[in-house]
């Protein structure tokens, strides 16, 4: 079985590679091919195109430990881990897998467990939901001296991945080891940072320093941002730290502008699509109304039982920019009401560039209170670890607008637009 995946993963990349030559040396094999995107292939490469082409000069003589999951892959889709651990020129010597797993199988809030990888025979550590000296220990114990990073964000603060961005950085300061972060594009692309600023009270794991909810920022330039501002407060120094850019990357670009291939983060993001309403809507996981899982189209339905057609109704008589609303009726698989009808809305972006989906979120979560009387905020305020802050919750209880909700936050915004613009790498 172990054979025939590595031939079948050998054959697959094949097609529309190209020779990766070393620094006065010929090339010992492959840099990961641009096929299959049209003539020229994708305008973007990543972080780890640029990484191969050198002949990865970066990681010559370093025990190389990689830090990703499914979204790590070549433009002909071979996982970067299987590139790399075939290369002479390079030495992996372990993976570490997030929240979801190192090949991706778990479900929200789980992991896949330490293992060995049965198509390299890596070990593979599951570093989710572990921080500080425990992740230093497991850095340590690997046997690295370079950390990896290389996964797909989706832009917004509450997912996961950009914390264990942090964590790992913060884990790496502590152990003395080298940090290389692999960029890859802002599937919302890097248009200016949007909704409120995470207070410390509200510290979790799906935010744990002050960035705002949809930051549009990509994962290189938020590493420059936390090693700047954060990585010292927590590890009493600043990591080690390099970033590969890529190229071809403009800050105006959503992800279908890139011509990369989209492997879903994680097993409810299925298209650059979800990612766009997810940054909202996923607010709605802090209330008793499904936010869509166990659909076809997570994030982008919502509702609960009881809902009817006054909510789409209510809505759309706001003319929110770039999305409009159809009342929508749906029976989840699992998750919230997991084989009941659920009534509520279905998302139509019918305009991404003008579409904002944290003032949606919000217009969606306000009138949703008003017509539905079943509204309820989850009893562990989880809605104030969502966007960060009380606000939202308490103003929307005191029967704030949406415009009022939004106006709240905008000192907090304001301030770390500036911060943030001291890190901003593409132009």
């Amino acid at each position: 079985m172990d054979l025939s995946r590595r031939t079948l993963l050998a054959a697959a990349g094949t097609a529309g590679a190209v020779a990766a030559t070393a620094p006065g040396a010929r090339a010992q094999a492959r840099t990961p091919g641009r096929g299959g995107h049209g003539r020229g292939g994708p305008r973007v490469r990543t972080g780890f195109d640029r990484l191969a082409a050198d002949g990865y000069a970066r990681l010559a003589g370093r025990r190389v430990g990689v830090v990703t999951n499914p979204t790590g892959v070549t433009q002909d889709v071979r996982h970067i881990v299987d590139v790399m651990h075939d290369d002479p020129r390079v030495r992996v010597v372990a993976v570490f897998g997030p929240e979801h797993g190192f090949r991706g199988t778990a479900q929200a809030g789980g992991s896949e467990g330490t293992s060995k990888d049965p198509a390299t025979g890596l070990p593979v550590h599951d570093t989710y939901g572990k921080s500080g000296k425990a992740l230093a220990d497991i850095f340590a114990a690997s046997g690295v001296d370079t950390v990896v990073f290389d996964i797909q964000d989706v832009g917004a603060r509450f997912y996961t991945y950009i914390w264990t961005l942090y964590d790992c950085m913060v884990a790496a300061a502590l152990a003395g080891k080298r940090f290389l972060v692999l960029d890859r594009p802002n599937p919302l692309s890097g248009r200016a940072a949007s909704g409120p600023v995470l207070e410390r009270p509200q510290a979790s794991g799906i935010g744990r320093e002050p960035v705002a909810q949809a930051h549009g920022m990509t994962v290189a330039e938020l590493a420059l941002l936390f090693n700047g501002e954060f990585v010292a407060r927590a590890a009493g120094r600043r990591v080690d730290l390099e970033t590969v850019r890529m190229t071809g990357w403009r800050r105006g670009d959503l992800f279908d502008a890139t011509g990369l291939p989209w492997v879903p983060p994680s097993p409810n993001m299925p298209t650059p699509r979800t990612a766009l309403a997810y940054a909202g809507t996923c607010l709605f996981e802090g209330t008793n109304l499904s936010e869509g899982r166990g659909t076809t189209r997570p994030f982008e339905l919502l509702g609960a039982e009881g809902i009817d057609r006054r909510w789409a109704e209510r809505v759309n008589a706001l003319g929110l920019p770039g999305v409009r609303f159809r009342e929508a009726y749906f029976v989840p698989v699992f998750s919230k009401f997991e084989g009941r009808t659920a009534g509520g809305v279905q998302l139509h972006v019918h305009d991404p560039r003008a579409f904002d989906p944290v003032r949606t979120g919000i217009a969606l979560l306000v009138t949703a209170k008003q017509v539905w009387r079943g509204f309820a905020w989850r009893s562990d305020h989880w809605i104030d670890k969502l966007t960060g802050t009380p606000l939202v919750r308490t103003m929307i209880d005191a029967g704030a607008s949406a415009d009022e909700v939004v106006a709240g936050w905008q000192d907090g915004l304001a301030a770390f637009r500036r911060t943030r613009e001291r890190y901003l790498r593409y132009r």
